[in-house]
């Protein structure tokens, strides 16, 4: 597959691999078996996301991804990268 992650994580054509819902659901289910193993509480994953049109299907991909590994979406909306980072540290509170 290559290099998946760019600087601010996946980067690609929207409903092109690796920007469609297949691997976001499998990023999603990947990210709350890894995390899962080393907590023991159920893992959360904050998601924002940008306000284009594809956000929306990928948001919930990946959403349904950490659901299916056994973890907690947390669904921010429209949010800039930042945000994402403030967000994640005040529910870790």
């Amino acid at each position: 597959m290559g290099k998946l992650f760019g600087t601010d994580g996946i980067r690609g054509e929207a409903n092109r691999p690796p920007m469609d819902g297949v691997t976001a659901f499998k990023v999603g289910q990947a990210l709350s078996c890894l995390y899962g193993q080393t907590k023991k509480e159920r893992v959360r994953v904050a998601i924002g996301r940008d306000p284009r049109i594809s956000g929306s299907m990928l948001e919930c991909a990946l959403a349904a991804g950490v659901a299916a590994g056994g973890g907690e979406a947390r669904l921010l909306g429209v949010l800039s990268t930042p945000g994402v980072a403030f967000m994640t540290r005040d529910m870790a509170m």
